[in-house]
């Protein structure tokens, strides 16, 4: 399935319940989107692409078009949606327009699940099709209009094969007898949920270098992501394209007191100092006079629990040395913190939980519970 011919971009509804007509026939459906999360203070779904082999389609959410005509094909059982790396693309579009997922094929947790050493679209595109993707479109914004030519191109790619890979993991994972896990972490996927993060003034506390920096140092760095935030917000940008975290911390280690104190500081312009010299200024006066903020309460683990999940990760270290796969792909860290603290005895006691379906339990419940036994 190659496509030479540019694909159809989509901006009408009209033109959407014609294509959903045609998709609606098909059995499968090779979905990806695009994202302006490079570009945006909050990011949106700027294009969502679908193939199917007879031709590639592009959806525009910017346009005037009503996408709630797409919500029955993505929640239909019987059409399989085929993503690579679909939990971002779900979340996406579940944040943006409500969607609901049923019957996904996600061809990189397949690779993940067979072994395979690259996991990357690009990678297997050239690996298994001899097919090279364009790494320049990578970061294009995608929320720009109109939408160049050979942008489009490079979209269609992201879905145009992903049926062919889909055809050949299947072979794999039903030669392997993987078909089921992969199912079970395919219907995992399909309930995923945007779990977006509001700016806090805390959010200091995860930048990196904040511990090196001494209290009043600390209580600066609070102002000036305060600043960045805001500046962030009224701009529609990334915030790291305010300022970047390794600036900020310079100005709070340094707390400058005057204009000429900004130059030399890494990562600040002139044209910065002249934009937002007196904003920075004013921060790191009020920062210089603000309480020291309280670090984060840290939670202290209890020794035996942390026995217990030191145990099962050692055992699924081991399962997954002799599978070749990343230890992720047993079990994840959540499930094997829960169950460590939990601390179950039978199998009715391990407790139903994302992640952590009928496939993983009866494969790997009773090795997790020898594991703790032992604690």
């Amino acid at each position: 399935m190659v496509h030479t011919k540019a694909p159809l971009l989509i901006t009408q509804t009209v033109q959407l319940d014609t294509l959903l007509d045609l998709l609606r026939d098909q059995t499968s459906v090779a979905l990806d989107t695009e994202s302006d999360s490079l570009y945006a203070y909050h990011e949106k779904v700027c294009l969502i692409q679908a193939s199917i082999p007879s031709g590639s389609f592009l959806i525009d959410p910017l346009a005037s078009i009503d996408l709630q005509h797409l919500a029955p094909l993505l929640a239909d059982e019987k059409t399989q949606k085929v993503f690579h790396a679909s939990e971002y693309d779900v979340m996406c579009l579940r944040r943006d327009f409500g969607f609901t997922f049923n019957n996904l094929f996600d061809t990189m947790w397949a690779a993940r699940i067979l072994g395979w050493k690259r996991v990357g679209l690009g990678d297997i595109l050239r690996e298994h099709f001899g097919i090279t993707l364009d790494k320049k479109w990578q970061r294009h914004n995608w929320g720009k209009r109109p939408i160049e030519p050979a942008a489009l191109f490079y979209a269609q790619a992201d879905t145009q094969y992903l049926l062919r890979l889909r055809d050949l993991q299947l072979r794999e994972l039903r030669q392997l007898d993987r078909l089921e896990e992969a199912q079970e972490v395919f219907s995992d996927l399909a309930q995923a949920k945007y779990s977006g993060h509001e700016f806090t003034p805390d959010d200091m506390w995860s930048v990196k270098g904040v511990w090196d920096l001494d209290g009043r140092a600390q209580a600066i760095l609070r102002q000036l992501v305060i600043l960045r935030d805001r500046e962030a917000r009224r701009q529609n940008r990334p915030a790291f394209k305010v300022f970047g975290d390794k600036t900020l911390l310079q100005l709070a280690d340094r707390a400058p007191r005057s204009p000429d104190h900004l130059h030399g500081v890494e990562g600040m312009t002139n044209g910065q100092v002249q934009r937002y010299g007196p904003a920075l200024l004013e921060a790191v006066a009020r920062g210089s006079k603000d309480p020291i903020p309280a670090p984060p309460h840290r939670t202290q683990i209890d020794p035996d629990i942390s026995a217990r999940y030191e145990l099962l990760r050692a055992w699924r270290k081991q399962v997954a040395a002799q599978r070749g796969v990343e230890s992720d792909v047993i079990v994840s860290n959540a499930v094997l913190m829960e169950v460590a603290q939990r601390q179950p005895r039978t199998l009715d006691q391990l407790p139903p939980l994302p992640w952590f379906g009928e496939w993983r339990r009866k494969t790997y419940g009773h090795a997790m519970l020898q594991a703790i036994a032992r604690s």
